[in-house]
């Protein structure tokens, strides 16, 4: 029996081989479907989900390559069978059909049919038995022609690349400086951590120096992308994967352009983008949209900033600590640092409900996860509730220069929760009372009294 199943594989004209393991999950079709999803800006799970596998398989797919396509996923050409022609060869074949008639109705030459059965057939059960999905794996396989890497195959280049990215930090006098001692974890740094110094040349510095220090040498020649593959793409073989801490961003996976741009909260819906705004908002005409932001301070302490942009009044959100801040944090509980997403709804909502319903038009903040309830703030509130794209600060330019001025008396790096509401009053006052050059140097105060005093002809109306 061993004999006739080497005769049958001797007839299916490959060499022998040993067993490459089970076809993969996906098909060329699949991760052609996949990449373009996430070219799209799509998450890995929605990506593998598109291209029909599991988002598991996605996220591995994307891991794998490093966030990046292979070139080898490019559309074939009709010269080469697809997988509905392999699967339509499969039946006929199953009914008997000739190779011939095969060959007619998928209008391909009779040869290649007959190639196309004896190559790719299955021969693990003794017999030449055609299936479309062990053909396909079969024809991936042969297909495939690796490119031995520049940097692997040329020693001295990889070298210097490998000292310009990640060589050891000298001192003056010759003498190594290693630096902090950071793990690799295969994941990004984390915030506010050690990170591993090095000399961390960009790869587009030592691509473009190569030319400066081997001006004559065309063996030492590399492009900035070259690099960059060979960090992230896994079989290239030729730089070691860890190496990526090295560089400015220390990601260990490349992002595609496209999710960067898409990439948000998931409470944020299509309704509450900035492009949706109304066109009144800016130019600034109508007062009653306003801009928010919260200022950091030391231990996560917080003061919330609204900032209204017609009149640049200013109204400053105090967010006291919660009584068990310091404790261990309840999963799924409220932020104990006292700027989670209900105690800064119930402080706007304070805020700006003594105002009169003309002046509570709109909101506009960033994507932060203290606005989760943006929903029932507008309920509470009557404000419509946008949101800026994310990594944008200047769509909220008039908040970001009023946070700019509060760091004369908030300044970074100091505790913020031991401010008193009443001391937030007397600076939210003394911002309010400054001239400003755009109101033709009326004050915020003024500016705003002379708006609620139209709103209400038959009084006087104040801003205290």
């Amino acid at each position: 029996m061993g004999n006739n199943k080497s005769r049958r594989a001797d007839r299916a004209g490959r060499p022998p081989m040993s067993s490459p393991g089970r076809p993969p999950v996906g098909r060329r079709e699949h991760r052609q479907r996949f990449w373009e999803a996430i070219a799209r800006g799509l998450s890995s799970e929605d990506a593998g989900r598109v291209a029909g596998v599991s988002p598991v398989v996605g996220c591995r797919w994307f891991r794998e390559s490093g966030g990046m396509p292979s070139r080898s996923l490019a559309p074939l050409s009709g010269r080469y069978l697809s997988f509905a022609e392999r699967e339509e060869v499969a039946i006929l074949h199953a009914q008997h059909v000739g190779i011939r008639a095969i060959a007619r109705r998928l209008r391909r030459s009779p040869s290649t049919i007959s190639r196309e059965l004896r190559r790719n057939a299955a021969t693990r059960g003794g017999a030449l038995e055609y299936r479309a999905t062990t053909a396909q794996w079969h024809a991936d396989r042969r297909a495939r022609r690796p490119k031995v890497a520049k940097l692997a195959a040329n020693g001295a280049l990889r070298r210097y690349v490998q000292e310009r990215l990640a060589g050891v930090l000298t001192a003056t006098d010759g003498t190594a400086v290693p630096g902090p001692e950071v793990r690799w974890k295969g994941r990004r740094h984390g915030p506010r951590k050690d990170r591993r110094w090095a000399t961390a040349w960009s790869p587009e510095q030592i691509a473009n120096r190569l030319r400066v220090d081997f001006p004559v040498d065309a063996s030492m020649r590399v492009s900035h992308e070259a690099i960059y593959q060979a960090l992230y793409v896994q079989n290239r073989g030729a730089l070691r994967r860890e190496l990526v801490s090295c560089l400015r961003t220390g990601r260990a996976l490349r992002v595609p352009r496209a999710r960067t741009r898409t990439h948000g909260k998931k409470f944020v819906g299509a309704e509450c983008r900035l492009s949706q705004r109304p066109p009144e908002v800016t130019d600034r005409r109508v007062p009653g949209h306003w801009e928010g932001d919260l200022i950091l301070g030391l231990g996560s302490s917080a003061i919330g900033t609204l900032v209204e942009r017609t009149t640049r009044f200013t109204l400053l959100l105090h967010l006291p600590r919660m009584d068990a801040h310091g404790q261990p944090r309840v999963k799924n509980g409220p932020a104990l640092a006292g700027h989670g997403s209900e105690a800064v709804r119930g402080a706007i909502t304070s805020s700006l409900t003594t105002l009169p319903e003309r002046m509570r038009r709109t909101l506009t903040w960033d994507q932060g996860a203290e606005m989760a309830q943006h929903a029932l703030l507008r309920a509470d509130t009557g404000l419509a509730i946008y949101f800026c794209d994310p990594h944008s600060p200047w769509q909220r330019g008039t908040n970001e220069n009023t946070n700019g001025l509060l760091r004369q008396y908030f300044p970074k790096g100091t505790d913020l929760s031991r401010y008193s509401r009443a001391e937030l009053a007397t600076v939210a006052l003394a911002l309010n009372s400054r001239p400003r050059k755009t109101l033709g140097w009326k004050t915020p105060a003024e500016a705003l009294s002379s708006y609620l005093y139209l709103l209400q002809p038959n009084g006087v109306a104040t801003t205290a």
